[in-house]
């Protein structure tokens, strides 16, 4: 078991916008221990309401006897910038003052999350990262990561997530502040205030995080004669008692605000250009079903950053796929980490999983000449977690 680290920094945190956080503080933890030259460092980006216990919101692919075993590697993950499980947020102490932040933290971007990565980075003295992997928000941090200090890291994986985010995310985030803001408690300086609304917020970002196949197959109910009452209808209520119980409004409007100004491109010459400038061996991952950021997105990603191997998972969970699809995800990243060629990951990811399945639904493989580049398509007859590979030239 790891126990939760705290990193305090007594000097101003400079933020995009010009203001300062007066100090910070930033929780993390940590499993195994580091070789020599810091060879085998894995740092994890955590999504929107993800805490820095990896093993625990991960499991399956983080954890002993999976694909990144502590035993091998030394895993870090820090929690973000603006959250509530130990670094600096909207509930912290302003020391200025010795009252909780509340409404008057300011306001952060991706870049700031990133820049906190660093901080910590430069404290712990890790001098080169053998693998960067974020999903969602988590990958928005590692891309800007991995644009500002492209030596630093080996690999970079980034799974269900974007350049630059899009006005249809923004339209989520945007509905999901209204219901926050539309809580009478939201204007008062108090802990719960907005919980009622956080509870509908969670109930919308839901239909972004899943998708029709999802309910399907998890909400459906068999009894005809139902009027009310059903399934689905409990499960979004659940689910957003269920993160009220352990977030807060005041950072879930922090951080949906972040996902908003991520933008690569802002002060550079372009998003292309910034693009260009990673130098990491990188694996893009989208999730076939992922309505809230789809598979173009990172199709984008994966034609822009030189030599990136792109991959798209076949799975009826959504966005949450890139969580819940860890045998897929364990396969794919397997074979990139160890250094396999372009070539030899779709081959080493897909084929070998064709054991794992019962004969009946041993899996295909077809060519598809609708990309510049081979695109190598498998699936399996009924299951989720295949895989489809292509490979992309920068433009």
């Amino acid at each position: 078991m790891s126990l939760v680290n705290t990193f305090h920094s007594p000097l101003p945190f400079p933020l995009e916008n010009g203001q300062n956080l007066p100090a910070v503080d930033i929780a993390y933890h940590t499993w195994g221990k580091r070789a020599p030259g810091d060879s085998n460092v894995i740092w994890v980006c955590h999504a929107l309401t993800g805490n820095s216990d990896v093993l625990d919101w991960w499991a399956g692919l983080f954890g002993p006897g999976c694909l990144f075993d502590p035993d091998q590697y030394f895993i870090i993950c820090p929690n973000n910038l603006g959250s509530c499980y130990g670094t600096t947020g909207p509930l912290s102490a302003n020391p200025t003052t010795g009252k909780p932040y509340y409404h008057d933290f300011p306001a952060i971007t991706i870049r700031d999350m990133a820049n906190a990565h660093e901080l910590l980075r430069q404290h712990l003295g890790i001098r080169n990262i053998h693998l960067l992997i974020g999903g969602s928000q988590g990958g928005q941090q590692a891309l800007e990561w991995a644009i500002q200090k492209p030596g630093l890291f080996k690999n970079l994986a980034l799974l269900a997530t974007n350049a630059l985010h899009s006005p249809w995310g923004i339209a989520f985030n945007e509905s999901q502040r209204l219901a926050i803001a539309n809580d009478p408690s939201w204007p008062l300086e108090a802990p719960d205030a907005g919980l009622e609304g956080l509870k509908t917020a969670r109930s919308i970002a839901l239909l972004s995080y899943r998708h029709y196949h999802t309910y399907g197959r998890s909400q459906h109910t068999t009894d005809s004669a139902q009027t009310d009452h059903f399934p689905a209808a409990s499960y979004q209520r659940y689910q957003g008692e269920k993160l009220a119980r352990r977030f807060n409004a005041f950072s879930y409007w922090t951080l949906s605000k972040a996902m908003d100004s991520h933008n690569v491109g802002r002060g550079r010459a372009s998003i292309e250009t910034a693009l260009t400038t990673v130098t990491a061996r990188t694996l893009v991952v989208s999730i076939s079903s992922d309505l809230l950021f789809p598979p173009e997105e990172q199709e984008f990603l994966a034609r822009h950053i030189p030599g990136a191997v792109y991959a798209s998972i076949d799975s009826h969970y959504g966005h949450d796929g890139f969580l819940t699809e860890t045998a897929a995800l364990s396969r794919l990243l397997g074979a990139f980490t160890e250094g396999r060629e372009k070539d030899e990951i779709w081959q080493d990811a897909v084929l070998p999983a064709s054991s794992l399945l019962p004969r009946e639904n041993n899996m295909h493989i077809q060519a598809d000449a609708s990309h510049r580049s081979d695109t190598f398509r498998a699936w399996p007859r009924r299951e989720t977690g295949s895989i489809v590979c292509n490979r992309f030239r920068a433009e």
